[in-house]
């Protein structure tokens, strides 16, 4: 893995310009299991009858008490080393921006800066009439609702059967485009249109850095593979990065 190590941080050095593409496995080492593992929240709630726009719509209160779970984990979690790692990144000019899929704002509370959303925030709360609030401002009750229109109040996350917010796909997109090195950071990079980023990229001349535990379809398409938990081998880059 060492040598993993230091060639990805030859070639953030040489080729600058990186952004980093996250996903579930990012965030495992904070206490956040990815929602399909056998601890996630996909074992305790079916997702085709918890986390669709139509199942919220059609009951919000039951979906809230899912929500609650979500919550839970999400406000005990801190930063891990992975996160921080990437906002060291940023801060030295190496990393232009994160596009995450994770919903948990963690890399926010790391200090990134530019932070590309790709399902939302569980930070966040909305409502059809377009006022947003802080989760933190969440009215009370089993359901909040819109202080403004009684309206049920929605957590700021993409459901199934809802459009990705267009500007941060957007932007996601334009940062793909003109980067010259992606980091795939614990995600399989398979669903749509998460999974066109990096191919994007790689049309347009970047090199593709995998840093996963296990082997995905991406995989034979990147330039590097560094295996191992991201808590480690971003830190790991970090340091080799003083070293170049």
């Amino acid at each position: 893995m060492q040598d993993a190590i230091g060639r990805a941080a030859k070639l953030l050095r040489e080729r600058g310009r990186a952004i980093a593409l996250t996903g579930a496995g990012i965030s495992v080492d904070s206490g956040i299991p990815d929602f399909r593992s056998a601890e996630g929240l996909w074992s305790r709630y079916d997702p085709m009858e918890y986390a669709t726009i139509d199942a919220f719509e059609r009951d919000p209160a039951k979906v809230w008490r899912m929500v609650r779970d979500l919550e839970s984990l999400v406000t005990s979690a801190e930063p891990n080393p992975g996160h921080l790692a990437l906002e060291e990144l940023e801060r030295q000019g190496l990393l232009e921006a994160v596009i995450t899929q994770n919903i948990d704002g963690l890399h926010q509370r790391a200090g990134s800066r530019k932070v590309v959303e790709l399902h939302g925030s569980a930070d966040r709360l909305v409502c059809r009439c377009g006022l947003r609030l802080g989760a933190s401002e969440s009215p009370p009750g089993e359901v909040p609702r819109c202080p403004a229109c009684d309206r049920v109040l929605k957590p700021d996350v993409i459901f199934f059967g809802e459009a990705l917010p267009q500007g941060a796909l957007r932007k996601a997109f334009e940062y793909a485009a003109s980067c010259r090195v992606v980091l795939v950071v614990g995600t399989s990079a398979t669903v749509s249109p998460a999974s066109e980023l990096p191919l994007l990229a790689l049309r347009a001349g970047a090199s593709l850095v995998e840093l996963n535990l296990e082997r995905t379809g991406l995989s034979q398409l990147c330039q590097l593979r560094v295996p191992g938990p991201s808590s480690v081998t971003l830190p790991a880059i970090l340091e080799a990065l003083g070293q170049t």
